[in-house]
């Protein structure tokens, strides 16, 4: 069962260059804010990571206000757990359901998705925030990660589910944030 005590939001890769070419880019962006914002509420922790910005450039500027001092990890490695500090951080948090969303589907977030369930944690792929610059290879990267053992979630289910009930002031504040 995924909790609040439990869970991290992780944003992978969500930059300029990479971030236009996405299929559904608009939406896409739109759902990782609703994320970003709704762990917030919730009093989830997010990580972000960027891969070579020097290249790609930064986190998009919509998203990037959102994470405010959030930490931003440059990467290299395709999979987020090639990288020290991000492994570090993982450590630290102590948390054990990681909630991924980001680009590229088929890329990044796959071979993310497959180290953390190979070290052990229960990785929520959620599926209308992330994506790949053809639907073929975002398709394809959820395929992949569902038959590791990935589980395949939504932005308003995954934060519906942490929420748990209605009637608190977190949900007025989710509601609004989904309509």
């Amino acid at each position: 069962m995924l909790t609040t005590a439990h869970a991290m939001l992780l944003v992978i890769d969500v930059q300029g260059k990479l971030a236009d070419l996405a299929w559904r880019s608009e939406q896409l962006q739109k759902n990782i804010r609703i994320l970003i914002e709704g762990m917030k509420v919730l009093g989830v922790p997010v990580v972000a990571t960027e891969q070579y910005p020097k290249g790609l450039g930064g986190t998009v500027p919509a998203i990037a206000e959102l994470l405010g001092d959030t930490p931003i990890i440059e990467k290299n490695s395709f999979s987020c757990c090639g990288e020290f500090e991000f492994e570090s951080k993982l450590t630290e948090m102590h948390k054990t359901d990681i909630i991924v969303c980001g680009i590229e589907t088929h890329v990044c977030v796959y071979q993310t998705t497959r180290d953390l369930l190979t070290l052990g944690y229960n990785v929520h792929l959620v599926t209308d925030a992330v994506s790949s610059r053809t639907e073929e290879n975002w398709m394809l990267g959820i395929d992949v990660s569902r038959s590791l053992g990935a589980k395949l979630t939504g932005t308003e289910m995954v934060l519906f589910e942490l929420l748990k009930e209605s009637g608190t002031d977190s949900f007025k504040a989710i509601s609004k944030m989904v309509k």
